[in-house]
């Protein structure tokens, strides 16, 4: 009966469907952001141990949250620079702005050595490892290593 009551509601009152959509909006976004911070491994959590599970969650947060603080704080910044500048801000036009943004992140980084002058060895795809005491000890412990 609260259900239906609170269906009728809804159906019944715009103001508090937009509300709702609003906030339904919020959240996925949210997690649209924090699902595109943590991409590694398309966002699977591969481990099947939990502790290991409730890390990868709370550090993808973390990383989340930081971010989004990042974000506000260059937001706040920006607004007070057109503040100084004399621009006129309403408050119905921040609470438009989304913390959510991804433009300006690079995700994968960028490593350049040039500019610390480091120059990188040249590539060697020859291996000088020599695994034939690594082949006997395998041999040996799987019972193989010397006929009787």
């Amino acid at each position: 009966m609260i259900r239906t009551v609170q269906l009728l509601r809804y159906l019944f009152d715009a103001p508090l469907r937009r509300r709702v959509t609003a906030a339904t909006n919020k959240v996925e976004s949210f997690n649209r952001f924090s699902q595109w911070i943590g991409f590694g491994n398309r966002g699977v959590i591969a481990d099947n141990d939990p502790i290991e599970q409730e890390k990868a969650m709370k550090f993808n947060a973390l990383l989340t949250n930081a971010v989004i603080f990042h974000n506000a704080l260059d937001i706040a910044e920006i607004v007070r620079q057109l503040l100084e500048e004399g621009w006129e801000i309403d408050p119905e036009d921040l609470a438009h702005i989304s913390p959510y943004l991804t433009e300006h992140i690079n995700r994968f980084g960028e490593y350049s050595t040039h500019e610390l002058g480091i120059q990188p060895e040249a590539y060697d795809p020859k291996l000088d490892v020599d695994f034939t005491p690594l082949r006997e000890q395998d041999l040996t412990a799987a019972g193989l290593g010397q006929a009787a």
